[in-house]
């Protein structure tokens, strides 16, 4: 009530803001005299002080003067230079002590060939000056070259005179004011940056659309994801032809969230929105908003957005926007940070006063989606929510088609072949795919691209580069079971991916390496088929303990990977009969956070040891009831070093069976069929590695 109470009071005494003065019409003036906003209840923003320069100038220069002093004294002091009587110089010079003198008018400066004492205090000296009378009547250069003495031409003690002190003196009083006057101005932008005009940020130019022609992608660049260009094609066509969708009420979306894995292209789906619209075009990274200084994020972004403004309708395109938007509480969050704190706040101002008919489009890009600010994701500020997955067997293919323009393609290259066999590869994946391709047709000096340069560049892009190294003939044999081991069970696995190359050629941190894909993608996994993997994966350790009867470091890779999938059956999928179908492990953080006791901990922990070492008795056991299989696998490997998938079914005697439902108990497109989602399909991506 206080404040309304004045509120309305307010109009009664508009004709006393004069400091008292009666008589002035306030409202004559009122367009004479500009207004002076201030906040009720609080004092005016004191004005900052103005920098004294006459005072910083009286400094410099008294400074200068005591430099200058002690730069002069010390010089004297430090001179070894001894002024004697002229008669003392005579008597040297007679004595023939004179080694060297120069004269400079009636001064004469020289050094003595022995010490000679000042008969004055008894002290010695080498280093001389004198005066010599204009009424003396001696011939001393004749006595001086009598006695051997050397006269020179230039001074034999060099000082400094009057300007090196000076210039000297001057030299640390200037660098000292450059910087000040530096930093002065530095602070000045700073200031400015916070609160002034035209300036995006400290020291930064002004925001500028990006230029139409410097973007050279468009949506027939972006394959693979027809239903990201889909909804972005919507968001073109809105800010082309407004009044199509004005006319009925629709309002333009305020702001397009692009999520998705790294490499899957949600730059280029922006740049691609870009090349597509013809309206300006605004591009940061989320990290141009952070400074050192407070302030300064949150100005750039009010500086972003006004630019927007003036030139809608307009896209405006943040990258990595999970470097300002993280969350301001909760597990992810680690400690305050008011720079990031004010520039998220900024942005969420500023997308709150976006109206329906401003034609500005927020687009962002995220590999982070789970950690961005409730406050930023909700409804009304990022509308749409556009998840940028890897692609399928068919994305791929066309993938394969954009970057495989300009580059020639041999008769027996089949792009669908070589999409089919890289299952799990992003966009970014296969672009690299082509180009080492290309690079491997140079190398072989062909005049196009043929299937076995797809087929070494998948291999070098899936398994790393060969290594050139000698092993020890017991090492090649060891590393021949450890890897037969992999590829055996995973023939004997029933459903399991099959097995496409085994090899004990070094390939990165690798001795060898054996690559199982599956025959299509898949999004679900089911407790039999991940179990087949856990048992795969730890054909390797087992062979060795079969045949060596010992364990060694080459089955850490297996380890860190059987683990991973074995936590997130019991702790993350349910799939544990004793800890039930409940969630333990939470995406990040500590599950103790998120609510799970120490018991709970160490039930999750025993059955994750149960599963695995239930597995790998398994392992164990089908590698001793097929051990002449095991051991033709390894006679091929040690014979060719590598083995392709119809060598290596050949070699173990056994026929590929073809694959089963990917779920058991529902077939594929059944009500009762579920496609599991992502989260899964990232902890199975189908490659054993050792």
């Amino acid at each position: 009530m206080a404040e309304a109470d004045r509120a309305g009071d307010a109009p009664k005494d508009r004709r006393r803001n004069d400091g008292g003065r009666p008589g002035r019409d306030v409202g004559r003036d009122a367009q004479d005299v500009p207004p002076h906003w201030r906040t009720e209840g609080l004092p005016d923003s004191p004005q900052p002080p103005r920098f004294r320069w006459g005072r910083m100038l009286v400094l410099v220069v008294v400074g200068w003067l005591v430099l200058f002093g002690l730069t002069t004294t010390q010089d004297q002091l430090a001179s070894r230079v001894t002024t004697i009587p002229y008669s003392e110089f005579t008597e040297q010079v007679g004595e023939g002590n004179v080694e060297t003198v120069f004269s400079r008018g009636d001064t004469i400066e020289g050094v003595l060939i022995e010490a000679a004492e000042l008969p004055e205090d008894g002290g010695t000296y080498t280093e001389f000056v004198t005066e010599r009378p204009t009424f003396a009547q001696d011939d001393l250069l004749s006595e001086l070259e009598q006695h051997g003495a050397v006269v020179a031409a230039t001074p034999l003690v060099q000082e400094r005179g009057i300007l090196s002190n000076l210039l000297i003196s001057l030299l640390p009083l200037a660098l000292i004011v450059a910087f000040w006057v530096w930093l002065f101005r530095r602070q000045a932008k700073a200031m400015g940056g916070m609160g002034g005009e035209g300036l995006l940020g400290s020291g930064s130019k002004k925001v500028k659309p990006v230029e139409p022609e410097s973007v050279r992608v468009n949506f027939d660049d972006v394959a693979g994801i027809d239903e990201v260009n889909a909804e972005l094609t919507q968001v073109v066509s809105f800010l082309k032809e407004p009044d199509r969708y004005t006319n009925l009420g629709a309002k333009l979306p305020k702001g397009v969230l692009l999520e998705g894995q790294p490499g899957t292209g949600k730059t280029l789906i922006a740049r691609a929105t870009a090349g597509e619209a013809d309206v300006p075009f605004f591009s940061a990274s989320g990290s141009e908003f952070v400074e050192m200084i407070v302030g300064v994020g949150a100005q750039r972004v009010r500086q972003l957005f006004e630019e927007a403004r003036k030139v809608a309708p307009s896209i405006i395109f943040i990258d990595e926007i999970d470097t300002i938007g993280r969350a301001r509480s909760g597990p992810q969050a680690s400690g305050s940070n008011t720079e990031q704190e004010q520039t998220l706040n900024q942005i969420l101002t500023e997308m709150d006063g976006f109206s329906g008919s401003e034609g500005v489009v927020v687009l962002a890009a995220t590999n982070r989606s789970d950690m961005l600010d409730p406050a930023l994701t909700r409804a009304g500020r990022f509308d749409r929510k556009i998840t940028v997955s890897a692609p399928d067997q068919v994305g791929r293919r066309q993938i394969l088609e954009v970057h495989t323009r300009g580059k020639p393609l041999g008769p027996d290259v089949t792009l669908e072949d070589v999409a089919k066999s890289a299952p799990g590869m992003t966009g970014a994946d296969l672009a690299h795919l082509a180009n080492e391709a290309a690079i491997l047709a140079v190398e072989r000096g062909g005049t196009a691209l043929i299937a076995r340069d797809f087929a070494v560049a998948l291999e070098k892009v899936q398994l790393g580069s060969e290594r050139s190294m000698v092993m020890p003939q017991e090492e090649r044999v060891r590393t021949a079971y450890h890897e037969a081991g992999h590829a055996l069970l995973g023939m004997l696995q029933p459903g399991a991916d099959p097995v496409r190359k085994v090899s004990i050629i070094p390939r990165g941190r690798a001795l060898g390496v054996t690559l199982s894909t599956p025959e299509t993608d898949r999004y679900g996994y089911d407790v039999d088929y991940l179990k087949g993997r856990i048992i795969g994966a730890l054909g390797g350790m087992a062979a060795e303990q079969e045949i060596f009867g010992v364990i060694t470091t080459g089955a850490e890779s297996d380890l860190q990977q059987v683990t991973a999938i074995a936590r997130q059956m019991v702790g993350r999928w349910g799939m544990s009969p004793t800890v039930g179908p409940i969630q333990v492990y939470p995406r990040e953080g500590d599950p103790r956070q998120s609510g799970a006791s120490d018991q709970l901990l160490a039930t999750v922990d025993d059955e994750v040891r149960a599963l695995i070492a239930s597995c790998y008795d398994a392992a164990r056991h089908l590698l001793r009831e097929h051990r002449p299989k095991l051991d033709a696998i390894v006679a091929a490997l040690l014979e060719h070093e590598t083995l392709d998938e119809y060598q290596a079914y050949e070699a173990a005697g056994v026929e590929q069976a073809p694959a089963r439902p990917l779920l058991v108990g529902a077939l594929p497109g059944s009500p009762g069929h579920d496609s599991g989602g992502a989260q899964q399909q990232s902890t199975a991506d189908g490659t054993s590695r050792d």
